[in-house]
């Protein structure tokens, strides 16, 4: 039972973590990542936000940089609530993980490892927050998130088994491919989040030229310094437009990038194998990435709607995982794991 019940926490958590990325696209994209200026609370309350008139006053009082916006503080602390969650989640996968340290099928280093993260995930949260919006910070914070889907995607595949790995087959030499692929997909969506983060979405708003331009005029020396020092509010931006250009453009081309790698790496695996899981993964992969050109072309002509630009984060982790399915069912599973969910135990 023990397999059965990480493997549920596994699954379960990453369904939450999915949810949490999407959420905190919205937040940010609905201008409330500042919604409450303190952590862990909003306005010092734990629980809820301001609300009554009286709440409002004294809140107003204690931070009159930043007066309460009642509608962008509960999207901040939904976010918030969701993230707890997840928290709560992964710590209890650990405490199971090392009560069934000794079953030769249980990871345990992974899951503490994840725990680990999470209190990183924490302190990463507290700054974005604190260091208002603080570009490399709210981008590292995306990244964790998207580790945090992955690495529990991983434990979900390798414990439950619901996608079988290939064995003896000549398509398992593609896996430092894979590898590599995964790691394309990682910088574009790292990218994604340096886009996101210095409101350089809409920084050309025609396509696929940029501002009526092939290659468009753009400071690129600026654009990608990570760090400017604290006490600068970073909510809408503190680049110029040209240096908000250069890192849309960059984007572009590494969309550009990210398409020959995923599409490249379907055909090889079409050609290497006539198994039909890994070649559906590999198809899914491609369906993903298109939907994502989809959606990032839609969010320059239609000025950035908000569930469509949500929808592009999803995608991303989407696109992600199907990369890392397809190293799954290369990677042969250790003799020792667990049968496969669905057979006998």
């Amino acid at each position: 039972m023990g397999n059965i019940r990480f493997f549920r926490f596994c699954l379960s958590a990453a369904a939450v973590t999915l949810v949490v990325i999407l959420l905190g696209a919205w937040v940010r994209l609905e201008d409330a990542g500042l919604g409450c200026p303190d952590w862990p609370g909003c306005y010092g309350m734990l629980l809820g936000v301001p609300q009554t008139d009286e709440a409002i006053e004294t809140a107003n009082l204690a931070y009159p940089e930043r007066p309460v916006h009642v509608g962008k503080a509960w999207k901040e602390m939904i976010h918030r609530y969701a993230a707890g969650i997840l928290g709560l989640m992964v710590f209890a996968m650990a405490v199971i993980a090392v009560r069934n340290r000794r079953d030769p099928w249980q990871p345990v280093g992974v899951p503490l490892f994840l725990a680990g993260l999470i209190i990183a995930q924490s302190i990463l949260g507290m700054w974005t927050v604190t260091w208002q919006l603080k570009p490399l910070v709210v981008t590292l914070h995306l990244l964790g998130g998207m580790t945090t889907l992955a690495i529990l995607w991983w434990l979900t595949l390798r414990t439950g088994r619901m996608i079988p790995a290939v064995t003896r087959d000549p398509v398992q030499r593609l896996r430092p491919w894979v590898l590599a692929v995964l790691a394309v997909v990682v910088a574009q969506i790292a990218l994604g989040g340096w886009v996101s983060t210095n409101y350089a979405a809409l920084a050309c708003t025609d396509f696929p030229r940029c501002g009526g331009q092939w290659w468009p005029d753009a400071n690129y020396g600026d654009a990608f310094v990570l760090w400017k020092g604290l006490g600068v509010d970073y909510e809408f931006g503190v680049l110029d437009h040209p240096a908000r250009v250069a890192v849309h453009f960059v984007h572009r081309i590494g969309a550009v990038v990210t398409a020959i790698a995923v599409i490249g790496l379907a055909l090889a695996v079409w050609r290497a194998t006539l198994a039909t899981v890994p070649r559906a993964i590999a198809a899914a992969s491609v369906a993903l990435l298109g939907l994502q050109w989809a959606l990032g072309i839609t969010n320059v002509l239609a000025s950035l709607p908000l569930s469509v630009a949500v929808a592009h984060n999803g995608g991303a982790a989407l696109l992600l995982l199907s990369v890392l399915t397809l190293y799954h069912t290369l990677q042969p599973l250790p003799a020792s794991a667990p049968p496969r969910q669905g057979s006998a135990e």
